[in-house]
């Protein structure tokens, strides 16, 4: 873990009580993938994260105290010392503050971790759409904020109806997207997934399976997605996972040829780019 310029021991105590990021959830962050690289190890797409994180962070108003140099510097640290790490995760928050929604004008923190076991999607999973929505009008729409109690509870809801990720709808009933993911679907010939208007994430994933595939950018209502014939999740640690059941109905088709060309084009970028 390395916090605010210098490399701790996770397990203590370094991050001050009142960081707004803790007591009001103020404050961004992106999840990166670990890869392997021969006998090291490597985060991947760190531009576009950092890129992200940015722009999250002007959002809400506050900017990250550290440059990108630097939290590169920090990511290769933290992964010197735990070189069997499966993610990284980095944090900035507009640091201390009063104990309620006012700012105190503190310096940011910034918080890089190396860490966890690599992430393990198996394919074709099971979704469960949720009864609240994802507001695409309101202030956090698309933004990556620690305020992450909604997806937690709708996690929780969506692993009690046996199912390992949660779908929102946008506030006019059309699909937005996972509590940390993207949602892709086949009309049987195409790609398809939710445009940013729906309040949804611009996933780094989602955008290089954008960049290198036929997908087009398509409202569905959420009543018509467990129809659809072929579906899969992206993110950044999942990749590309396979859907097999939506609620209580199982799609026709799983790890079918669309699919299974995202996952292909995924991979063949890791293998190529370490920064892509």
């Amino acid at each position: 873990m390395w916090l605010n310029g210098r490399m701790v021991e996770p397990g203590g105590p370094h991050l001050r009580a009142d960081d707004h990021g803790v007591i009001v959830g103020d404050g961004v962050f992106e999840t990166l993938l670990v890869v392997r690289r021969g006998q090291g190890a490597a985060a991947f797409a760190v531009r576009r994260h950092l890129e992200r994180l940015r722009r999250s962070a002007r959002v809400l108003r506050f900017e990250c105290p550290y440059g990108d140099d630097e939290l590169r510097a920090a990511i290769s640290q933290c992964l010197h010392a735990a070189p069997e790490a499966g993610i990284v995760r980095i944090t900035a928050t507009s640091g201390g503050g009063p104990l309620g929604s006012g700012r105190s004008g503190a310096r940011g923190s910034a918080i890089v971790i190396a860490g966890n076991r690599p992430p393990d999607y198996p394919p074709g999973t099971a979704v469960a759409t949720m009864p609240f929505t994802r507001n695409e009008r309101g202030a956090m729409a698309g933004v990556k904020t620690t305020s992450y109690a909604e997806n937690v509870l709708a996690l929780d809801m969506a692993r009690e109806r046996g199912a390992s990720e949660a779908i929102f709808a946008d506030t006019q009933g059309r699909v937005s997207e996972g509590t940390g993911s993207n949602i892709f679907w086949s009309d049987g010939e195409r790609l398809h997934t939710p445009p940013l208007d729906t309040g949804c994430l611009a996933g780094v994933t989602r955008a290089l399976l954008l960049e290198h595939l036929d997908i087009a950018e398509t409202h569905l209502p959420m009543e018509d997605l467990p129809g659809v014939p072929e579906a899969f999740l992206a993110s950044s640690t999942r990749t590309v996972q396979s859907i097999a059941r939506i609620d209580g109905a199982e799609l026709p088709v799983v790890d079918g040829p669309l699919t299974s060309n995202a996952w292909q084009t995924m991979a063949d970028l890791i293998a190529a780019e370490i920064d892509p």
